[in-house]
């Protein structure tokens, strides 16, 4: 699959759109298919739609399909869309070749949620799904397993295409991507709080949660980083940060309720996420309310610039 898809195209940001729901409970989809198309008109070009932001455990397969499909629909043909796969192997088959048919670019295995792990049965059902749906992939480690070493025997298969690597030992990371030599493209998947580091390490992109407040930040701290301006990048880490230090506390509980609510803020209600996902209490609402002031007033002044001379962030 390497052979038909430009591994470039992942050195970027990769947005997780946020799943609004309406008062019913059920899937928004206009408002989800307008905020995708804002997220494509600021600059992001590449979309992991249903993964764990977008609330992939409470997601049933119909609804990941339907989310791919809408979120093609309202990106540009130059989108870079994989579908958030994972399960039992014939979910994630089921849901993988469903996506491809609903328009995905490829895949992304997303970390196990099964007890009683071990490399050979990881290395089985990795097989098995890419077999089933062939399809370019990325696959997500945010665990022991899988390991290094079968990331590096997964680097051989032609339909990896890239890693998101969420384990923040950035010594280990240093360490599997000089061992890879290039074949595939080694991302973060930490988002903006350990991205730097790991683009010193030698990641090429990173996901990111708060790219659906402020993506024209974001994805000018990718550029600044990318292109070696470190102070610059570390600048717009700065603007950044308090979202991710909230969305992390008590262990990265908030993740998606904080972001949930913030989106309020922008004129767009995206509902609260599903149980078991944490719900936010009155004072926490207020005190998101006022943390996300001077961030949203940077990336209003972030965007002007950027139009002013005819740019976009990416």
């Amino acid at each position: 699959m390497n052979d038909s898809f430009n591994a470039s195209d992942l050195r970027t940001v990769h947005l997780v759109p946020l799943t609004p729901y309406g008062p019913d409970g059920r899937l928004n989809a206009d408002l989800y298919a307008a905020h995708v198309a804002d997220m494509y008109a600021a600059g992001m070009r590449v979309f992991l739609p249903a993964a764990g932001t977008s609330e992939f455990h409470c997601l049933s397969a119909d609804e990941i399909v339907e989310i791919v499909r809408l979120t093609r629909e309202a990106a540009g043909s130059d989108a870079r869309i994989f579908a958030a796969v994972g399960l039992q192997v014939g979910h994630a088959i089921e849901v993988g070749v469903r996506s491809m048919d609903a328009g995905a670019t490829g895949i992304m295995f997303m970390p196990f949620a099964h007890p009683y792990l071990s490399d050979e049965g990881a290395r089985d059902y990795y097989r098995q799904v890419l077999d089933a749906v062939r399809a370019p992939a990325l696959v997500y480690k945010k665990a022991a397993i899988p390991s290094d070493s079968l990331l590096l025997e997964l680097a051989d298969d032609p339909r990896v295409v890239g890693v998101k690597y969420a384990v923040n030992d950035l010594h280990e990371f240093r360490k599997v991507v000089l061992a890879d030599r290039g074949r595939v493209e080694w991302l973060c998947g930490s988002a903006e709080r350990f991205a730097p580091y790991y683009m010193l390490a030698g990641s090429t992109g990173y996901t990111t949660g708060a790219g659906n407040l402020c993506p024209h930040l974001t994805l000018a701290m990718h550029a600044a980083f990318a292109a070696g301006q470190f102070n610059e990048g570390m600048r717009f880490q700065r603007m950044l940060l308090p979202i991710e230090d909230y969305r992390a506390r008590r262990g990265d509980s908030y993740n998606i309720s904080m972001l949930k609510h913030a989106m309020s803020l922008l004129g767009r209600d995206f509902g609260s996420p599903r149980a078991p996902m944490r719900q936010l209490t009155t004072d926490e609402r207020a005190e998101i309310e006022s943390l996300m002031r001077p961030i949203l007033a940077a990336e209003r002044e972030v965007r002007g610039e950027l139009t002013s001379v005819g740019l976009s962030a990416r």
